[in-house]
């Protein structure tokens, strides 16, 4: 007599063999050692940092690897490099909002340093097509017009050029900008319920250079901002920034509420 077969045992499946973890990039240990020395204050703005050989050595790996993060932390504005000379820690640049109106006077003063603003010129002229497009102004209307450099411990950090919508503001021409400089005034005395902010990396022409003391060639960063009054434009203003001195930045919530700080 046959015995019966026994039944098969149904197989478990197999789990999956846990996926390991890469180790942390080699080029990114180096990149992390150095930022985490600068945020720890062990080595300050202006330190030199440990040359290419030590590096290479204190971690074992190829010079290539250690190149590597030292450019992107250059490209991420950490670290400068000399040729010939080395490494070392950048100087932090100054933030301003995008947000809001920022009192750029208030900024630099907050941090200790001196603020002034020479005020080129103040004029009412008449605006060009693509001003008085952005002012809701006719062809050939007259605009106010102001050219400033905005200066930290001596260093200019902005060019501001002005227009302003006489319509809004007909007493802005008459004001003293040498006691209150002209985005002071206008926050102050005219209320604005809404702001644009265009940010675009541009190259200043030699009259810009000129007024900003930098080269032609180094880039700037140009922040176009225009307010409006229940829908009628108040001001167009073109604030450009030496990407070398200044950046702009934002810290806001997921409601898109700034952080008020």
């Amino acid at each position: 007599m046959t015995a019966p077969a026994h039944p098969r045992t149904a197989s478990k499946p197999r789990r999956p063999a846990p996926v390991a973890t890469p180790a942390l990039a080699l080029y990114q240990q180096v990149k992390d050692f150095i930022v985490r020395r600068i945020q720890e204050g062990a080595w300050r703005a202006g330190d030199k940092l440990p040359s290419e050989n030590d590096l290479v050595n204190q971690f074992g790996v190829s010079r290539m690897t250690v190149n590597r993060a030292l450019r992107e932390l250059v490209e991420q504005g950490r670290i400068v490099r000399v040729a010939g000379v080395g490494s070392f820690v950048a100087e932090d640049k100054p933030q301003s909002t995008l947000l809001q109106i920022a009192n750029l006077a208030s900024e630099i003063r907050q941090r200790g340093h001196d603020y002034r603003c020479d005020v080129l010129s103040v004029e009412r002229i008449s605006a060009p097509l693509e001003v008085a497009t952005a002012l809701d102004l006719r062809t050939g209307e007259s605009a106010f017009h102001t050219l400033c450099v905005h200066r930290e411990d001596g260093l200019p950090v902005q060019l501001e050029d002005r227009y302003v919508n006489p319509r809004q503001v007909p007493d802005f021409g008459q004001q003293d900008f040498s006691r209150q400089q002209p985005s002071e005034f206008l926050v102050r005395n005219v209320p604005f319920d809404q702001i644009e902010h265009v940010v675009d990396a541009v190259l200043p022409t030699a009259e810009q250079a000129a007024l900003l003391e930098m080269n032609v060639g180094e880039p700037c960063l140009l922040l176009t901002r225009r307010t409006w009054s229940r829908g009628v434009p108040i001001t167009l203003v073109r604030c450009l920034h030496p990407a070398s001195r200044y950046r702009l930045g934002s810290r806001f919530r997921a409601d898109g509420n700034p952080v008020i700080v």
